[in-house]
């Protein structure tokens, strides 16, 4: 960081903040509902539980990869939209990938919609009927976050907060709650999870 002489700074171009500054609001941002964040961090090791005792198999690289820590923190830190959107996505490329990775005689389109990918890997068997409904079910949370809807509209939250008379917290939190379990579900199915021989 650049430092400040009277009144002028000379360092970053797009913050005068000081180093100590930055550090203020990240102490702030860290101590901010650290009940919640802990609980949500015990939960989700509780979950974690699923997995393979050698862990999960993530296929599709590095964007499952980022897509899986990306979820998980965002949980913990409170940021439920962006849980319910990365676990949906980490679904579709995990299950995507593992049908390419079949290599089987009906080839992945260039783009594949995810409930066709629910379909084939209904048709292969790697997930249930249960697991394929959860999924949708998980796309319909997702669609109305990453996709414009008139406010009339049933799947929108402020719809949700309107017939149930909870608060948006709540719901957010309910679905990023079930959005992390589907997300630790799927990467416990046997497809993916790894056991250890011993």
């Amino acid at each position: 960081m650049g430092e400040q002489h009277e009144g002028n700074f000379d360092g970053d171009l797009l913050s005068p903040i000081s180093e100590l500054g930055f550090v203020r609001f990240l102490l702030a941002d860290l101590h901010d509902d650290l009940d919640g964040k802990t609980a949500r961090f015990r939960q989700l090791t509780d979950l974690s539980g699923a997995l393979g005792s050698s862990g999960t198999m993530l296929p599709g690289a590095y964007t499952t990869s980022a897509a899986w820590r990306e979820a998980r923190t965002s949980f913990v830190q409170g940021n439920f939209v962006a849980t319910v959107m990365l676990c949906q996505g980490l679904a579709e490329h995990v299950l995507a990938a593992h049908l390419e990775m079949l290599m089987d005689d009906d080839p992945l389109p260039p783009k594949i919609s995810f409930v066709e990918t629910l379909r084939r890997c209904r048709e292969r068997s790697v997930i249930s009927e249960e697991d394929a409904a959860d999924m949708r079910r998980l796309m319909a949370l997702r669609n109305p976050l990453s996709h414009f809807r008139t406010i009339d509209d049933p799947a929108t939250l402020m719809q949700r907060v309107l017939q149930t008379s909870e608060s948006p917290d709540s719901h957010l939190l309910r679905d990023a709650t079930f959005a992390i379990s589907m997300a630790i579900r799927l990467l416990a199915l046997p497809a993916f999870r790894l056991d250890s021989t011993e």
